[in-house]
């Protein structure tokens, strides 16, 4: 059997997604984006971006390019998606139209600046009848938390079984306090300090966790220094819980997927524990005087799965427990 099959024993099993999201909104950046990922590989997503993007005037034409873009040979890896305008504006509706029609190849959907779960579902009811149309029953949605009412309603925007990421927006909640918080929290050390703003993250964290969603970190606007970028992930990771974060400029896409890769001396232990637990049956086993059961063995999969989808090459003596399986990528189950 897979351990997925063993370990979890058909629980949810937690979705796992490339480590770097890359925001990316003029034309010309999203064609050296895109550029990139066929460089490196899929080792991380690419966000089209309406929201921002599209200029007074304009937002059609960009939700066409846009389409256009995620329909073309050049998404060789079928991992790019879209942020649209938020719910209420007028051009919201349109956005979804038009970039549904590619919808085949079509990641997922970012829905910025929503109020509460209600919200939510409505919009995936729209977002879902326009990607019937391209014969897709199953397009993802992640949503933006950037507003008190998303915040709030965090843990049930989560449970919707549509939705498989939850992103904070820190720059729009700081800035929904108008003042009561300072502007240093939108960025390090203030982002990592302040109550309100590490509440926030906290919430968003423990509701992916809790629905087996991924929780992906905001944006580090210091675009020069990429070890301020590095540094954010690293904090986002071992302090916050986070699996995934933003990037605005390509110089931080590396820094961030290095920082969230398990390290190599991880990778080593977790395939050392899961190949003895393998051969006894996924039994409690003794290793270097440590008690191991399909508790730990849980963790330590995932470990392997996420070194797996970072690009590292994994130890010959584990290749059998993935070639059990025909799926490169976990899937959510509903």
């Amino acid at each position: 059997m897979h351990p997925s099959e063993v370990l979890f024993q058909g629980n949810r099993q937690p979705l796992l997604l490339p480590a770097c999201d890359h925001y990316a909104g003029s034309e010309k950046l999203m064609r050296k984006s895109i550029a990139l990922q066929q460089e490196l590989g899929p080792l991380f997503d690419i966000t089209l971006d309406c929201e921002d993007g599209a200029s007074a005037g304009n937002e059609q034409a960009h939700a066409r390019l846009v389409a256009s873009l995620v329909d073309s040979d050049d998404n060789k890896f079928n991992r790019i998606g879209a942020r649209v305008h938020d719910i209420d504006s007028p051009f919201f509706a349109q956005d979804v139209e038009i970039i549904c029609a590619a919808a085949k190849r079509l990641a997922y959907i970012v829905l910025p600046k929503v109020h509460g779960a209600a919200e939510v579902a409505r919009a995936i009811a729209l977002i879902e009848s326009h990607a019937a149309k391209a014969g897709r029953a199953d397009l993802p949605v992640h949503v933006l938390i950037e507003t008190h009412g998303a915040l709030r309603e965090a843990y049930a925007i989560a449970a919707l079984p549509q939705v498989q990421c939850l992103s904070f927006g820190i720059m729009d909640f700081v800035s929904a306090h108008y003042g009561a918080i300072p502007g240093a929290a939108m960025r390090t050390p203030g982002q990592f300090t302040h109550p309100l703003v590490v509440r926030a993250k906290l919430e968003i964290a423990a509701a992916c966790h809790a629905h087996g969603k991924v929780p992906s970190h905001n944006v580090t606007t210091e675009i020069k220094d990429t070890a301020v970028a590095a540094n954010d992930a690293q904090r986002a990771a071992a302090e916050f819980g986070y699996t995934r974060m933003w990037s605005i400029h390509p110089n931080q896409i590396k820094p961030i997927i290095k920082t969230f890769t398990p390290r190599l001396s991880e990778v080593s232990e977790a395939a050392a524990i899961l190949h003895e637990a393998a051969a006894v049956q996924w039994g409690p086993i003794a290793q270097n005087g440590r008690l191991h059961d399909r508790a730990s063995y849980r963790y330590y999969w995932t470990v392997l799965q996420r070194a797996k989808l970072a690009g590292l090459s994994l130890p010959e003596s584990v290749a059998p427990l993935f070639n059990a399986s025909s799926t490169e990528l976990p899937q959510e189950t509903n």
